[in-house]
């Protein structure tokens, strides 16, 4: 399933909670901030829609996640195995990015 979804399934995600369960921890929430297109202008559509980034917000917290392959949940997409890179704090929040090409 992965591999066939777009930038155009996450957008309607946005501002919401995806979970991750990680063993002997509480589960955590990230907030779907950002769906960015990646695409060079004159891409086919569909090519375009497929090379894009997520950008989550973690909890605020002292404790961040490394840079791993994490399952991760959503309500209406399911479950996602999702490689998430930790970019930087934001507000007391780290920011996490997912690149799909």
């Amino acid at each position: 399933m992965l591999d066939q979804l777009t930038s155009v399934d996450f957008i309607p995600c946005l501002h919401q909670a995806f979970t991750i369960r990680i063993e002997s921890a509480e589960p955590i929430k990230l907030e779907l901030a950002s769906v960015t297109n990646l695409a060079a202008a004159g891409e086919r559509a569909n090519q375009a829609q497929r090379l894009f980034s997520l950008l989550f917000l973690g909890p605020v917290s002292q404790h961040y996640l490394l840079q791993h392959t994490y399952r991760i949940e959503h309500e209406q997409l399911g479950a996602l195995d999702l490689f998430l890179v930790p970019v930087g704090p934001e507000g007391g929040r780290m920011r996490y990015e997912a690149i799909f090409n």
